[in-house]
């Protein structure tokens, strides 16, 4: 007697639910992937353009005022460096699709977290989701990218921003539920409304758990990046790829490098803006 379970056709289900999907949201998939790309071929071209030098001066400007004079100088030094290594434009690239991706995953992500942090029955709903989302290997995220948008940049830029968000949603969440709550109250009983308790007590005592979260999102954003450039994003990961593929050790420890510096750098900055969030 054959005592084994009858097979059940995931594969198949699953397939012809992505098939059903992409024919279904086309009409919402084709927009974005045009803005989009529009948004990513203009930054990229942008940057390009303007010289290396001026690029790296406005950075190390930028981040002297957020971030104070070793983040400005560490700034200015690993870009140049990158720029030594005849990797700027592939930086260039790779920074574009890290702020892009990043700037959209948290104009969803925050307010899904506010929504959240003030409706217990959406957490709940939401909670196991950014569990499942965030123990998905990474590369798992490139599949459905690529019925949606095809190869190239959009549909890394979709999947990174897919795999970087938990962090947002979960943390400005964290964040607002964490609010003493004797100032919630205290502002209830001075007669605030919803959205002023919100905009003047919830969110400006949740700001560094909130940046906290930010910061983990550039740096899965960066990291998705890289392994987006199987499926054609370029950049920094596509230098590493091209390496592995050509067998070429030396020049794709240079990109790997290059990819650690832009980490830092970003890194370091978002720190520094949550440590003098914090302090306010």
């Amino acid at each position: 007697m054959d005592w084994s379970l009858p097979k059940f056709p995931l594969d198949d289900l699953s397939d012809d639910a992505l098939n059903w999907l992409t024919v279904q949201l086309s009409p919402i998939t084709r927009p974005f992937s045009k803005v989009l790309s529009g948004w990513i071929e203009t930054s990229t071209t942008a940057l390009n353009t303007v010289p290396p030098v001026i690029t790296i001066a406005v950075a190390a400007l930028i981040a002297w005022r957020v971030a104070g004079t070793r983040v400005a100088i560490l700034t200015a030094a690993g870009l140049a460096f990158l720029l030594d290594l005849r990797l700027w434009e592939a930086t260039m690239q790779s920074l574009v699709l890290v702020l892009i991706s990043t700037i959209v995953a948290l104009a969803i992500g925050v307010p899904l977290g506010i929504g959240c942090a003030l409706s217990r029955r959406t957490w709940q709903v939401v909670s196991p989701v950014l569990d499942m989302g965030q123990t998905l290997p990474s590369f798992v995220y490139l599949i459905p990218a690529i019925p949606f948008f095809g190869l190239g940049p959009v549909s890394a830029s979709f999947a990174t921003i897919v795999f970087a968000m938990p962090p947002t949603i979960r943390m400005t969440a964290l964040g607002i539920m964490q609010v003493p709550s004797e100032l919630v109250e205290a502002s209830d009983a001075f007669g605030s409304t919803a959205w002023q308790k919100l905009a003047k007590v919830q969110l400006p005592l949740a700001a560094p758990t909130i940046l906290a979260g930010v910061n983990q999102t550039i740096m899965l954003a960066l990291s998705m990046v890289v392994i987006a450039a199987m499926i054609g994003a370029g950049g920094l990961g596509g230098e590493v790829w091209k390496a592995i593929q050509r067998l070429e050790a030396g020049r794709g420890f240079e990109a790997g490098i290059a990819i650690v510096i832009l980490a830092i750098i970003l890194d370091r900055i978002t720190q520094r803006m949550a440590r003098r969030a914090h302090a306010a």
